[in-house]
Parts: C-alpha cells; sequence; structure tokens
C-alpha cells in the first residue's frame, strides 16, 4: 500500500518515513504481547518531557542498552549497567528513567514469577476490548489513565503519570485516537 497517499493523523503527516510508519504500522494497533507492552511503558516513561519522534528516532538504540528489553535481563542490571547507561550518548540518559527502568523489570519478573500475566493485567482495565475515541478530540488523560496509573504506582512502577499512560494506551492500542478521516481509524 503506497503510503504517500493515505490520509493520516497529523501527528504523522509530514517528511518523517520512520513517523509514518510507526504510526501506519504500529501506534493504536491492539498489543497483547507482555513483554511489549513493558517495553512500550518504559518508552513512554523515557518520552516524559520530551517528544515521542526522539524516542522513536533512538529505539534501537535503546534496545541494544537494554537487552533487548527481555526484562529478566534487565532486571539484574546493576551500579555498572546503570553508569554505563548513563554515558551512552545513544539514549536518554536520565539516571532516575534509567532506574526505574531496571526496577519496573524486577516488577514485571515478580509478576511473572507470582503467575500473573503482564498482559492480562493491562488489559483488564479495558475488559480486554479496545476504548474508541471520537476522532475529533485528544485528552491528555482520562479517568481510565488515572486508574492505570495509580494501579501501576502501587506495584511500584516509576514514570507513569495518568498523561504517560494515556500515552502509552493510544500506542499500544487500548485506545483507538485515531483521527476521523485517517485510514487507520477503527482498525482499518
Amino acid at each position: 500500500m503506497p503510503t504517500a497517499e493515505l490520509h493520516r493523523c497529523s501527528w504523522a503527516d509530514g517528511d518523517d518515513a520512520l513517523m509514518a510508519r510507526y504510526h501506519d504500522e504500529e501506534w493504536g494497533v491492539p498489543q497483547r504481547d507482555g513483554r511489549m507492552l513493558w517495553e512500550m511503558l518504559v518508552l513512554e516513561g523515557f518520552q516524559a518531557g520530551l517528544s515521542w519522534r526522539t524516542i522513536l528516532h533512538k529505539r534501537e538504540a535503546f534496545r541494544q542498552a537494554f537487552a533487548g528489553f527481555v526484562p529478566e535481563q534487565v532486571a539484574r542490571f546493576g551500579d555498572h549497567e546503570v553508569e554505563r547507561l548513563v554515558g551512552n550518548a545513544e539514549i536518554i540518559r536520565s539516571r532516575a528513567k534509567i532506574e526505574a527502568t531496571i526496577a519496573a523489570a524486577k516488577i514485571y519478573c515478580d509478576m511473572h514469577e507470582r503467575g500473573e500475566d503482564f498482559a492480562r493485567f493491562c488489559w483488564s482495565f479495558t475488559d480486554g476490548k479496545v476504548i474508541r475515541g471520537d476522532g475529533r478530540s485528544l485528552p491528555v488523560s482520562t479517568p481510565k489513565s488515572q486508574e492505570i496509573s495509580q494501579a501501576l504506582k502501587r506495584r511500584g512502577f516509576k514514570f507513569v503519570g495518568p498523561v504517560i499512560v494515556y500515552a502509552w494506551m493510544q500506542a499500544v492500542g487500548m485506545v483507538d485516537d485515531h483521527a476521523a478521516g485517517c485510514f487507520r481509524r477503527d482498525g482499518r
């Protein structure tokens, strides 16, 4: 399908082919893989105070730096790895966000060890269903993102405020917020 002829959400219009591909193939597609949901939650946390474009263009470097976002490996990172990551100019070098990622990996692993599936946990807030936005307005947070944020914080996750969580919900397809007229609206 030639992507140049498609009507997209305004944030994906323009000359950034990576942003267009992300919009066309990934953003808003319901993600049911727990590891990928965790990776996206971590990346949304790194985005805090920055643009998604910045994170997207660094995503492969993040994957390399964080052992492919394999939670079991990231959970074993110690002081040496933190220092290595803080010195890595290819990623966002926020010590607080790096340490939060390692802690999040430990939480993910603890949930798994207790028999809790991260994907099931995430989707339980919407009863496994996609929430459909109206295609005209884009809230920055909702009562549902506030509820999920609080649940994640109770478990010990950091950088999971309701605005970050709502952006994550959009990215992983828990919310369909594609604009009216976008070729991806309603799962197209």
